[in-house]
């Protein structure tokens, strides 16, 4: 069996008296399009968060391509480059988006500022934001400001390949969007990853059924801080799971408590 790319092992987290993981095993393969599933406050963000090496766990293991990680992302080097797009897209206000999207080849390059940009050009150019790079984050719709996220996180030294990101971690990034504008964030997700060739590995955290349905392949469904169900995206339909049955129909009846 071929090693997972990424692997958690008996991973918990809690925050005070909120255990939000409970010895949570996860694994994601070389190319695979993971969707992270469950109600609101279920440690979904927390588990990217921890793959991404921003949070540390209480307890439990984590695994890069078979190197066990010791400490966060600023700790050590992971053996491949991973990468965050955030729910708020979490752009600087008084930076324009090439110096959003140029900030870590600024700030940790020897590049000089010409190469930058270029880079930057080429990097919005590939998520449909050529011409953008003057404007500022307030001049974007929240669909410009999503892409304008994706083309930080994929952004690359030349200088330094081991930099390059080959998971990307995507944090509901349609939430608050509008139906064309979530197909346009969901087309985005899968063209970076099938036709761009980058981050051909990715996880994604999601509420929105079409986001689920057009962006995974396989899904994780979290409750009560543990695994509950996973499975194909095309098993979603069929299982009897009560728990995913009643996610997905969105109704307040079944085991899901609802709260208020």
């Amino acid at each position: 069996m071929t090693e997972p790319l990424i692997e958690l092992r008996g991973v918990s987290k809690a925050f005070g008296n909120n255990k939000v993981l409970d010895n949570v095993d996860l694994t994601i393969n070389q190319g695979e399009a993971l969707g992270i599933i469950g109600p609101s406050g279920t440690g979904k963000s927390t588990i990217l968060r921890i793959i991404a090496g921003l949070t540390a766990p209480d307890s439990g293991e984590i695994y890069i391509q078979g190197v066990r990680r010791k400490g966060l992302i600023e700790d050590g080097d992971d053996p491949v480059g991973i990468s965050m797009v955030f729910q708020q897209a979490a752009l600087f206000d008084s930076l324009s988006v090439e110096e959003n999207v140029g900030f870590l080849l600024y700030q940790h390059s020897k590049l000089s500022r010409q190469r930058i940009r270029e880079i930057v050009h080429e990097k919005l150019e590939m998520v449909g934001l050529a011409g953008s790079g003057d404007k500022y984050p307030s001049e974007l719709s929240g669909g410009m400001r999503k892409r304008a996220s994706f083309a930080r996180a994929i952004i690359s030294n030349p200088d330094n390949p081991k930099e390059t990101p080959e998971v990307l971690l995507y944090d509901e990034p349609t939430a608050g969007l509008d139906p064309i504008a979530s197909t346009v964030i969901e087309d985005l997700i899968r063209q970076l990853q099938c036709t761009q060739g980058i981050c051909s590995t990715y996880a994604i955290v999601t509420h929105q059924d079409s986001t689920i349905r057009r962006t995974t392949d396989r899904i994780v469904f979290l409750y009560q801080g543990k695994v509950q169900w996973q499975g194909n995206i095309t098993d979603m339909d069929t299982t009897d799971n009560p728990l995913i049955r009643q996610f997905m129909s969105g109704s307040i009846a079944g085991p899901i408590h609802v709260v208020g």
